[in-house]
């Protein structure tokens, strides 16, 4: 009786470190599986964010689409391209590249802009906040009028994202490169002739940084 004891102690004593064995063989694999899964998400992660360089969207001032001389107004058939065209553009590439600024650069060519006193100093802020029309604004240069063209296209673009519900969650930032850049990229010598290949509207896509204080 005494060694069927203590071969029923044996064989429980077995059977209890087995146990343990596999729960900690399971908790091993459970571990590991949880890593894979960990890695393998934070790779889809990656991959579909992409990191490529967005698109540069042109609007070319000529033919229907050229603003009048000295004018930041929309002609109507920019107007139509903008609303049909432009606007899902940027909706399909804001998606696409994760973006959340939207960048209007206004450029003319280097011809000289007229005698007109510039009021952009006294007016501006009230066109950006929606308190002046853009024909309010006088260009005194050709960075005021690139500016002027680059707001003019940005107001219609918060006026569908307010009214229409379209270009959510994105910011609209206007500016102007007056005659400066070539659509090369290139610095532009001075021309002062009428040159249509140089006017024109760049809509770019860029993302919001986070500050960082220079000490």
């Amino acid at each position: 009786m005494a060694r069927t004891s203590r071969h029923r102690e044996y064989n429980e004593e077995l059977n209890v470190w087995q146990a343990s064995t596999d729960l900690m063989s399971s908790a091993f694999l459970m571990l590991i599986l949880f890593l894979l899964l960990t890695i393998i998400t934070s790779s889809l992660s990656q991959t579909n964010q992409n990191t490529d360089t967005p698109p540069i969207i042109l609007i070319q001032d000529e033919g229907a689409y050229r603003f009048a001389s000295g004018s930041a107004e929309i002609p109507p058939k920019m107007l139509t391209y903008i609303l049909r065209e432009i606007i899902p553009n940027i909706e399909s590439n804001a998606k696409k590249y994760n973006i959340d600024v939207v960048e209007v650069i206004g450029h003319t060519d280097g011809q000289p802009n007229g005698n007109v006193v510039s009021n952009l100093d006294q007016n501006l802020e009230k066109v950006v906040n929606g308190e002046l029309p853009i024909v309010n604004l006088r260009a005194g240069s050709n960075a005021d009028l690139g500016l002027m063209r680059a707001l003019a296209v940005v107001k219609v673009l918060r006026d569908v994202q307010r009214k229409q519900g379209k270009l959510a969650k994105l910011s609209f930032r206007g500016y102007s490169a007056a005659q400066m850049i070539l659509p090369s990229g290139k610095i532009a010598a001075i021309a002062r002739q009428d040159d249509k290949t140089r006017r024109r509207i760049e809509i770019r896509f860029t993302r919001l940084g986070k500050e960082q204080e220079v000490k």
